[in-house]
């Protein structure tokens, strides 16, 4: 198999981290630098499985683990053929979130990551270079997305959870599944937080 020329970068943290926000950092800050790149973003909310997870995380439905992990999955690996083929063209590819999330949150509930990690090989969805895992308490997770807005979903007002997510994120790290992850304390202030983001991915991604 040909060795891509692009790089797949992940942001992941429990809710409030601040993923969505230091992606889009990131972005603006490749394109200053005229990368080629890429964004995505999970769950899709503009698609079909999207919908129905957002319908899912306002609590008008409840699914099992198993089907939680389906369409967390499904919504994933729709995408694989574009990812393959941006990394083919050498595009650097953003991303708010991916498998990595479902490995903690529906592994948390019930779904053995054993079995998850199965499914991803059979699918050959796309492994990430680097996971960027922003690293804050559930406290200020909870903070952070109650200054956003006031009804929040089952996950972000859920303590309990938050603190087991972490957990989840932890041992992942601990034993760097799926990809190279990369610990950053996103307790500090959005430029902080940037500025070690930059300085680790700098060498990777030849940026002068």
């Amino acid at each position: 198999m040909p060795k891509n020329l692009g790089k797949f970068i992940v942001f992941e943290g429990i809710e409030g981290a601040g993923a969505e926000t230091q992606t889009n950092l990131l972005i603006n800050f490749l394109k200053n630098n005229k990368k080629s790149l890429q964004k995505l973003e999970y769950p899709d909310y503009q698609g079909p499985i999207g919908r129905l997870i957002h319908q899912f995380l306002h609590k008008r439905y409840d699914f099992s683990p198993e089907i939680q992990f389906l369409l967390y999955f499904s919504d994933f690996v729709k995408d694989k053929e574009k990812i393959n083929q941006w990394l083919k063209e050498g595009k650097i590819i953003i991303c708010d979130r991916y498998f990595s999330s479902a490995l903690a949150y529906q592994g948390l509930q019930g779904f053995p990551i054993k079995e998850a990690l199965k499914i991803a090989q059979f699918f050959e969805i796309p492994k990430p270079d680097f996971i960027v895992y922003l690293r804050v308490s559930p406290k200020t997770s909870i903070k952070r997305k109650l200054k956003e807005k006031q009804n929040l979903d089952r996950n972000e007002s859920n303590k309990k959870l938050l603190t087991k997510v972490t957990m989840a994120y932890e041992r992942l790290i601990k034993n760097q599944v799926l990809s190279r992850w990369l610990v950053i304390n996103g307790e500090k202030s959005k430029g902080e937080v940037f500025k070690e983001i930059i300085q680790c991915l700098t060498p990777y991604l030849s940026i002068n």
